[in-house]
């Protein structure tokens, strides 16, 4: 299941922000500023998937903008099948 949806720029603000779980504000502001630098820090030439705590993060750059989705394991099982 899809758990949240960042867009973020270059810069690492980000400019939209969507959770399909309720979090709390501190724990999603810590969880943005470690998936933003978790993204941004990684090569072009490395995938685009990313394990991160208990989440799958995919992410695509497009021109100055990272999308950035977090799935959790039943997700990823699925897409197997």
């Amino acid at each position: 299941m899809i758990k949240f949806f960042l867009i973020v720029n270059k810069q690492g603000q980000t400019r939209l922000s969507r959770y399909y779980d309720r979090v709390e504000v501190q724990r999603r502001t810590l969880l943005e500023s470690e998936v933003i630098k978790l993204c941004l820090s990684r090569p072009k030439d490395q995938c685009s998937f990313v394990e991160y705590k208990d989440f799958k993060l995919v992410y695509r750059q497009y021109a100055a903008l990272f999308i950035v989705v977090g799935i959790d394991e039943s997700e990823v099982s699925e897409a197997m099948l």
